[in-house]
């Protein structure tokens, strides 16, 4: 019952969600994308001619802001490359190439590799979030893999100046997870966005300029 309750009270807030009715209003596919749109316009990430990678994209949001950012002003298609990741089926976006699968296995390395041609991405965002069970340790260990793997795989395919934005979470292994960062860009910051509900631990890491 108390479950039943819980989802209605989430129904209710979603619905009336400011972020939920500008989302459908501006023809974005979640509410997700004012959170990189915040931190794009804080940190100015996101510029013509990037090569621009997007782990964990489905259902889309923030490829589709990318592409807006991207868009030649003058005729069609986009200024740079947006790729995007995931392990779920995502609707096509324009001007955005779609790979469906996990990005350590070698055929998914593989297709990227020819997308980009020798290149390097400039940005690499990642908004993946592990299934949460309600056990804070187990959890933080999930997402503690995830942002590893993004770690890894930014060292493998991004340019030494670029950039990468994970999503995390403010609690248990948080502090570790700031360390890695630290260890691994020469700038490192956290940002908290408006559209973040308050309510939840959501935190983003943003780590510039690769050490090694």
């Amino acid at each position: 019952m108390a479950k039943k309750k819980l989802n209605k009270n989430w129904l209710h807030d979603h619905i009336n969600d400011p972020y939920v009715k500008l989302a459908q209003k501006q023809g974005y596919r979640a509410r997700a994308v004012y959170k990189l749109k915040e931190i794009d316009e804080e940190e100015k990430l996101i510029h013509p001619g990037q090569i621009i990678v997007d782990l964990g994209c489905t259902p889309g949001s923030w490829s589709q802001y990318v592409r807006n950012k991207l868009a030649n002003k003058t005729g069609g298609g986009v200024d740079g490359l947006i790729v995007g990741l995931d392990m779920l089926e995502m609707e096509p976006i324009s001007d955005t190439h779609f790979i469906l699968g996990d990005f350590r296995e070698f055929r998914v390395l593989r297709q990227l590799d020819v997308l980009l041609d020798g290149r390097k991405a400039d940005l690499v965002l990642s908004d993946m979030a592990p299934n949460l069970s309600g056990i804070p340790a187990a959890d933080a260990a999930r997402m503690e893999h995830l942002i590893d793997l993004a770690i890894e795989f930014a060292q493998q395919h991004m340019k030494p100046s670029g950039s990468l934005l994970v999503k995390c979470f403010n609690g248990t292994g948080y502090s570790q997870i700031v360390e890695k960062f630290r260890k691994e860009f020469k700038v490192v910051m956290s940002k908290k966005p408006k559209a973040s509900r308050d309510k939840s631990s959501e935190i983003f890491l943003l780590g510039k300029i690769l050490k090694n």
